[in-house]
């Protein structure tokens, strides 16, 4: 009888770890994710050289995949715009660019950095020419990451219970088709 009662207090403790275990875990999904970087897009300008020129660089819009091809990567289409300046003209030009990087949890932080930007493709289109420019792609490139390495793609927040509850645990970080996914380790 006494090894019956042990073994019901195992199972319902093993029943009840498993059920806060699913309470406890979160999804970002791409959409989330893509609204909260494009929130964030009027930082994403900077001024540059290139060949001796000033070059004006702003990314306007951001398309986000989590988990592509069913990889552990994000992948991140920008599109930019470019303005030349030489002997007091001004140069428009268009850049799209394919991303591809590795999320990181940051605990102390609570919050999902990209790291290790790999350029997949990119396209200028100015005056008339339509392109690979790679110079102005790297510069870009560069702008996007010195960014990312500052700027989280996303924190935990504290004001939702159960992100609050994860935060109070080790965290594993899952990416999955279309989502990243928390939960306890």
């Amino acid at each position: 009888m006494r090894r019956f009662i042990v073994m019901l207090f195992v199972v319902l403790g093993l029943t009840a770890c498993a059920q806060v275990s699913e309470l406890t875990s979160y999804s970002v999904s791409e959409q989330q994710l893509q609204q909260l970087m494009l929130r964030q897009l009027d930082q994403l300008q900077q001024q540059v050289r290139l060949a001796g020129m000033p070059v004006a660089l702003a990314v306007e819009d951001m398309q986000v995949q989590i988990g592509p091809d069913n990889s552990d990567t994000v992948r991140l289409g920008t599109t930019a715009s470019a303005v030349f300046s030489a002997f007091g003209l001004h140069y428009p030009a268009s850049l799209a660019l394919q991303i591809e990087a590795s999320p990181y949890y940051d605990g102390e932080q609570k919050a999902v950095f990209l790291r290790n930007l790999r350029l997949l493709d990119s396209t200028v289109d100015a005056a008339g020419y339509r392109g690979n420019l790679a110079p102005l792609s790297t510069e870009v490139l560069q702008l996007v990451n010195a960014w990312l390495q500052e700027q989280p793609v996303y924190r935990l927040d504290e004001n939702d219970a159960t992100q609050r509850l994860l935060m109070q645990m080790p965290l594993n970080m899952a990416v999955q088709q279309g989502r990243i996914r928390f939960s306890p380790l």
